[in-house]
């Protein structure tokens, strides 16, 4: 980061917790969570596709709820939780949604794939989940550019109701 830009700006030290981890880290204030996973802290699996919010591929948990992580200031994250892609997975246990997108096959690229799980997980989360349709339109802020959708929306509807249930005991 240029020196210009930094001279005389503070940094603030947040302290949340990463993929289960504790992390304290000093971040400028004007930083976005998806810089500072893969800037700082080297998590890459989190993707920056138009830096908008219009695209998903950023999507991250924070308490459980997704987020575009290329919107959210890294400030913002004090005392939250915040979970990526590569915090879903239990050692070498995938998260059942990540075993499904395997098992359909539910990507081409790869580059929406983390954002596109994460969001799943979030759907899951949010308990409301109706039919098909509801699937779709709740996914609708993910695009898939090679347009896997279909393979997407099937790992989805067979990870929903494990993942459901992970979320309540």
């Amino acid at each position: 980061m240029s020196e210009t830009i930094t001279a005389g700006a503070e940094r603030r030290t947040i302290s949340l917790s990463l993929n289960g981890s504790p992390t304290q880290v000093e971040v400028y204030p004007w930083i976005t969570a998806l810089d500072l996973l893969r800037e700082q802290l080297d998590l890459v699996g989190t993707k920056k596709g138009c830096d908008h919010g219009q695209c998903g591929a950023c999507t991250v948990l924070v308490d459980g709820q997704r987020v575009n992580a290329c919107l959210t200031l890294a400030v913002m994250l004090d005392g939250r939780e915040l979970t990526t892609i590569e915090g879903l997975a239990t050692g070498d246990e995938l998260h059942p949604m990540q075993r499904a997108f395997v098992k359909h096959d539910a990507f081409q690229c790869g580059y929406c794939t983390p954002g596109q799980i994460c969001s799943a997980v979030g759907l899951a989360n949010e308990g409301r989940v109706g039919d098909t349709a509801d699937i779709r339109e709740r996914m609708s802020g993910n695009l898939c550019r090679c347009g896997a959708y279909s393979n997407i929306l099937a790992a989805i509807e067979e990870a929903l109701p494990e993942s459901e249930q992970a979320v309540r005991p």
